[in-house]
């Protein structure tokens, strides 16, 4: 997989207005959904030791390491809406590292921006084409477009460092 070109802008593609409010959303994508649904709910889709992406470079490291990886999809009234990918470097253990592998179904987002310590980084923006594993990944939960948008942002709290990837899915656009 070639490097991909995250931006922090939108650079001439043209977005949905819905999906860019979505995708520019500067708090919580948990808290947005829970409003906007009257059942939400996190699935877990995945939580292990694995490689993290060609073009995620955690804690300085860029190309594959080793990564915590977990992977869940945001659902409202049943319907997922948001594909969300997450990496965190096996390389230091700290608390995001056990609060990670204690989440379970609940919402990273809940943690993120209820606890004082965490620092966001700006906002990345990718419209993903079918060439992106995180493209296929999503495209298998019903999301059968040419290409969908993602987002990103690196979470800090102390020595460690998470980064965040948002993969939004068709139906997102239903939601207010």
């Amino acid at each position: 997989m070639k490097r991909s070109k995250w931006r922090t802008r939108f650079a001439g593609a043209y977005c949905d207005p819905i999906l860019r409010s979505w995708l520019t959303e500067p708090d919580s994508l948990t808290a947005r959904c829970q409003r906007a649904s009257s059942a939400f709910r996190v699935r877990l889709l995945r939580y292990g030791k694995g490689q993290a992406l060609a073009d995620e470079a955690v804690e300085g490291k860029a190309g594959r390491h080793s990564a915590w990886v977990r992977e869940v999809v945001l659902e409202c009234d049943g319907v997922p809406v948001i594909f969300a990918h997450t990496t965190l470097s096996t390389a230091r253990r700290g608390r995001m590292t056990r609060w990670m592998a204690g989440l379970g179904s609940r919402s990273l987002g809940s943690l993120l921006f209820a606890y004082p310590g965490f620092k966001r980084g700006g906002i990345e923006f990718l419209r993903l084409d079918r060439c992106h594993p995180l493209y296929r990944r999503a495209a298998a939960l019903g999301a059968g477009r040419k290409s969908l948008w993602a987002r990103r942002s690196l979470h800090r709290l102390g020595g460690q460092q998470v980064l965040v990837t948002e993969v939004f899915l068709p139906a997102i656009t239903l939601l207010k």
